[in-house]
């Protein structure tokens, strides 16, 4: 019992050991990837404060900044920034769902892909710009036509991951199911979908920054209300502070949503050795 105890000290102070070290690299990382952006930053306010970039061009970080504070204050940023995220959640939301689901459909039946995988790869070549003007003359200016737009970003990215990751699915694992007497709903949810998980997420944080792309197109075309509309706006006035605040607001928007698959993937991926390397 005192050697069993001994041993259980010893490797409960290992891991906690790891976890010291692997919270340290985290943070050196993180010192390490904000150096570039805190150099790019003091050496733009040091130009813009002796008149070597122009200010209608070239807003400085404090002034982008205090604009930032102001239209937080106004109430302006909070309206504009709740349309847009909900613009972005529902047109990822609908093309996600049928990026999955057909790349579930495609990915299992080879059938499916003879019918369905030409016509998908037709239209994943055509530009969303060249789509953009009839989708505003078949169902106008109003929100529904910003939501499929992003929802039509957002599908071939998680469409074509999903349908790959299934593809590669190591063909023994299709024996041991049916070893093990697996029904098709057990072999989608117990084998496919969690062998083909790292290409799905992959796929989402792809459909992601389509996702965000096409919110940007989107409310720059048409619209009255937006981080998109307020960027369009202030150009008209050549207010530079706020197209840069918008676009920062974009930027950490986009940021903030990949980190959160990204801690997916660590939650759900730590059991493969490759995803660890």
């Amino acid at each position: 019992m005192k050697i069993m105890s001994t041993q259980t000290v010893a490797q409960n102070k290992h891991l906690v050991i790891r976890e010291t070290t692997k919270q340290s690299q985290l943070a050196k990382s993180a010192l390490r990837g904000s150096v570039l952006p805190v150099v790019v930053l003091i050496a733009w306010q040091a130009l813009g404060s002796v008149g070597i970039l122009p200010a209608q061009l070239f807003s400085s970080p404090l002034l982008i900044v205090m604009t930032f504070i102001d239209l937080v204050q106004s109430g302006e940023m909070g309206m504009h920034l709740q349309i847009s995220l909900t613009r972005a959640f529902l047109g990822f939301a609908l093309g996600g769902f049928l990026g999955l689901l057909f790349g579930v459909i495609v990915g299992m039946q080879k059938k499916s892909e003879e019918y369905l995988n030409p016509s998908i790869q037709m239209l994943r070549t055509v530009p969303l710009l060249a789509i953009t003007p009839l989708f505003i003359m078949w169902f106008g200016f109003g929100e529904l036509s910003k939501v499929l737009l992003i929802a039509l970003g957002a599908f071939f990215p998680l469409y074509l991951q999903t349908f790959l990751g299934l593809r590669n699915v190591d063909k023994k694992l299709y024996d041991v199911a049916l070893i093990l007497e697996f029904s098709r709903r057990e072999q989608i949810t117990k084998l496919m979908i969690p062998a083909a998980l790292p290409n799905i997420l992959l796929g989402i944080r792809l459909a992601l920054s389509a996702a965000w792309m096409c919110l940007v197109v989107a409310e720059l075309l048409g619209a009255d209300r937006g981080v998109g509309f307020m960027i369009q706006d202030a150009r008209s006035f050549m207010q530079t502070d706020v197209v840069f605040v918008g676009i920062i607001i974009f930027a950490l928007a986009g940021k903030i949503s990949d980190s959160f698959v990204r801690l997916l993937e660590n939650h759900l991926l730590k059991w493969q050795d490759s995803f660890k390397a």
